[in-house]
Parts: structure tokens; C-alpha cells; sequence
């Protein structure tokens, strides 16, 4: 782990030799990048630091992360057209660079890999599923999805699909569908976490009544600070908590700045007039908003504020990072790239978080809920 880029917002801080330790010892997960769209679209090599976006391994390595659950993204425009296909053709790249890079990233399936892997010096890569219109309908989708390695699932993203209502859409099912439910309930039989992120309220409380596993928000914020619909309201991070879920802090700006939401709702409202589902819309409008009433670029305090914000409603067991690097196109300044994540520990430091807390916010609760999912399955079984 390097401290050559994120040292440079507080060069001279006596904490911050402290964090980086603390850093270093911890297991520092990421539940959320959307990098292998990029593998697959842009033909990144993740072997290579590039100048652009925000991941690659030796900036993974800089910033000292340890696990990384790669999201196989399919967009709903993909829905009834070849979407299984898109997700097979990008899971592709991420396996053969798995092959050609294992001196310094290995596949995942489990909490054990993760802690093996920390050991080993290793980046842990994590297959999730962001999409349940990829699976085209079908519970045994989803079984061989989980065999190849999957170990979570969004069951939609901006737009409804056959299993869920979207926050950002209007409702279809309102709530989840019986189809919905049977794969939560299967998800739940395999040990594959439930991502509640991107799903309408009225979903995420049907996930709740359906799910026998405490879930998670791999990439969403607190609403009560930034109100994105993406965002969870207070009363729901509560309710998650009291089943064991978590919240892992997404660090795109629209998800943590007031100002910055009211534009992101703007932009989904164009969204949803152009009926597309496509991200590359998405990149389109918010530059386009940007360029002609350009937002001061926030700051790592306003994640921290969400952190604060979590931990003073539920505590410090139910809140991580998910970052949704190469997803977002805007981020707080001193979160510019994955070699910056120190800066969170070295916030939190300051902070005056406890350094078991901080262990528990770079990552432990996430291995703790994953845990209790693998749990409850073997329960199934027995």
C-alpha cells in the first residue's frame, strides 16, 4: 500500500501514519465497481494504471484494498434481449484476467477466500450480479450463476424488470413479483446476499418480509442527508440493521451531497422520459447539466457525514463502503480513484472512531453479514 496520491490532502498530519497501519491491518472491502463493463466495452487491461476511471490492480494495491465485489452490470435496455448473453460475454474478461494476473487477484466465494487471500497478499475478487433480468426468468439461472462464482444479486437497476419495482421507475409490480419472492427465497437456500440497492421502497420491504437472511444496500446513501430516491430513508436502514443487513455507503456525489441529489433527480427524470435504461444516457445528462451549471466538487467529509449519520441511528455493525467506482462519473475530492481509500481510515481517525470501529466499516461487517447468510443456508440444508 502506497500513500504517494492520498497523502496528499494532509501531508504533514501526525494521524496519519497511525491510519495507514490501522489501514493495513484491517480487510478493506468494496461491495460495488462496475469495472468489468468497463473490461468488456472499453478493453481495459487491469493490469495496467490507466488515467482515466478509477480502478486497476496497481491502484487497487496502493489504496491497500483487499476485496473488490466486481459487479457484472446488465441494463435494462438489455431485459427480453439477450441480457443472460451480456452478462456470460462480460463475466468472460474478468475470468481471463483472473487467469493471466493470479500472482495478484483471486476469484472469492466465500469469507474464508477473503481472509486466506488478505494473508496471501492477494486482492480478493468477488462475481455479483447487478441486473435479475440477466437471469431471463430462471431459478436455475440463478443456481449456475451461484456455482460460477456470484455471490450477490441486484435484483434490478433503473428501470423495473420481471422480479422488482426500481426506485427510479414506475411501479409495475408494486413491490416485488412472485417471481421476485421464489428468487429471494432461493438466494437465500444458495447463501447468495440480497441487494436491496436500486429497488423501490416497496420492494425493499417486501425483500424484507421475504428474505430469512439479513440483506444489504451494496451502494446506496442515507436519504436523510442526500434525498435520492436511490438513497435509503432512515426508517429503512432501521429496519435492515434490526435483521442484521447493512448499509454500504456509496461515493458517488449525487448519493452524498443535497445539492448534487436534486441534480441526480433531475437527470433520472430525463431518464425516464427517453424510457432508456442505458448508463451511457446517464453520463450524457449529468455532463451535459455539469458543463452549463457546473456543482462544487464535495468533499470525503460528506461520506464521513453519512458514516456518522448510520452509526448514530443503528450503530457501527451495519455500515460499509461501496463505492461504485467506473459506475459514478463524479466523486468527492480526495475519493478521486481506488489508491485514495486511506483517506477514509485517516477521516475516521480524526473522527475519533475507535480503530475496532473502523475495522468494522472497511470491512468486518460485511464479512459478518455474509457469514450469517452462509448461515442460514447451511440451515436449509440441514
Amino acid at each position: 500500500m502506497s500513500s504517494q496520491n492520498s497523502s496528499r490532502i494532509h501531508p504533514n498530519d501526525p494521524l496519519w501514519s497511525k491510519a495507514l497501519t490501522l489501514h493495513k491491518k484491517a480487510i478493506v472491502i468494496d461491495t460495488h465497481s462496475d469495472l468489468p463493463m468497463r473490461m468488456l466495452d472499453d478493453n481495459v487491461d487491469i493490469s495496467k494504471r490507466r488515467d482515466k476511471g478509477h480502478q486497476d490492480i496497481p491502484r487497487m494495491l496502493e489504496g491497500g484494498l483487499d476485496t473488490q465485489f466486481l459487479a457484472i452490470y446488465i441494463s435494462n435496455e438489455y431485459a427480453g434481449n439477450s441480457a443472460m448473453k451480456r452478462a456470460i460475454e462480460m463475466v468472460e474478461p474478468v475470468f481471463a484476467a483472473l487467469d493471466q494476473h493470479a500472482e495478484s487477484i483471486e476469484l472469492a466465494t466465500s469469507p474464508s477466500d477473503i481472509c486466506r487471500l488478505k494473508k496471501e497478499g492477494k486482492i480478493a475478487a468477488v462475481l455479483a450480479l447487478e441486473g435479475g433480468h440477466a437471469l431471463e426468468g430462471s431459478l436455475l439461472a440463478l443456481k449456475l450463476f451461484y456455482r460460477i462464482g456470484f455471490r450477490y444479486m441486484t435484483l434490478t437497476h433503473i428501470r423495473h424488470n420481471d422480479l422488482s419495482d426500481s426506485s427510479t421507475d414506475e411501479p409495475k409490480h408494486n413491490g416485488l413479483s412472485d417471481l421476485g419472492k421464489e428468487m429471494v427465497r432461493e438466494m437465500n437456500r444458495l447463501g447468495m446476499m440480497v441487494d436491496v440497492s436500486h429497488i423501490s421502497d416497496a420492494a425493499f420491504w417486501d425483500v424484507l418480509k421475504t428474505s430469512s437472511a439479513p440483506v444489504l444496500a451494496t451502494h446506496s446513501s442515507a436519504r436523510e442527508i442526500a434525498s435520492l430516491p436511490r438513497n435509503m430513508s432512515d426508517e429503512m436502514i432501521q429496519a435492515m440493521a434490526e435483521r442484521g443487513g447493512v448499509i454500504q455507503l456509496c461515493f458517488g456525489s449525487a448519493f452524498l451531497h443535497p445539492a448534487w441529489a436534486e441534480r441526480g433527480k433531475e437527470v433520472f427524470r430525463r431518464i425516464n422520459e427517453s424510457k432508456s435504461g442505458a448508463l451511457d444516457l446517464w453520463s450524457k445528462i449529468w455532463a451535459e447539466l455539469n458543463e452549463s451549471d457546473p456543482l462544487p466538487q464535495p468533499q470525503i467529509d460528506d461520506l464521513i457525514a453519512h458514516i456518522d449519520h448510520v452509526v448514530k441511528l443503528v450503530g457501527v455493525d451495519h455500515v460499509g463502503l461501496g463505492s461504485d467506482y467506473d459506475g459514478v462519473d463524479y466523486v468527492p475530492e480526495g475519493l478521486d480513484d481506488v489508491s485514495m481509500l486511506p483517506n477514509i481510515t485517516f477521516a475516521l481517525c480524526k473522527k475519533g472512531y475507535s480503530d475496532a470501529a473502523i475495522e468494522k466499516i472497511l470491512g468486518g461487517n460485511l464479512l459478518r453479514l455474509w457469514q450469517e447468510v452462509e448461515k442460514t443456508a447451511a440451515l436449509k440444508h440441514s
